[in-house]
């Protein structure tokens, strides 16, 4: 499975997740397998200009089947959920935190607005 999350840094388990998905920096690639991370790869956010839809795309493109985020819009979950992707929402921490969060199956999707100061329009 490969676990995709937006983070603030290129700085492996320890990159903090990022406040919004979509102006994240970078994203984290994250592949589990039997409960376990194999392997984790970060790279810097080729859209953090976008139209909507072109976010969930790229993570569909590059595997990911579950976006993990702080805030997202419904119309943000629409798209993924068009590609199959699932989302959790309202996580927070650094990216080791959240995976084996999700892992052990506490990580629990709860909605999360972002501030205003974080939207661009």
């Amino acid at each position: 499975m490969k676990i995709a999350v937006p983070v603030l840094s290129d700085n492996g388990l320890d990159s903090i997740i990022s406040e919004h998905f979509g102006h994240t920096p970078y994203f984290a690639f994250v592949e589990i397998e039997e409960n376990e991370i194999k392997k984790v790869e970060i790279e810097k956010n080729p859209l953090e200009e976008h139209d909507p839809g072109e976010i969930p795309e790229y993570i569909h493109r590059k595997g990911g089947e579950v976006l993990i985020a702080r805030g997202m819009g419904g119309r943000a979950k629409i798209f993924f959920k068009n590609f199959g992707i699932k989302t959790i929402t309202g996580a927070q921490g650094t990216l080791k935190e959240i995976i084996d969060a999700f892992i052990s199956g506490s990580l629990q999707s709860l909605d999360y607005e972002p501030d205003e100061k974080f939207h661009k329009h």
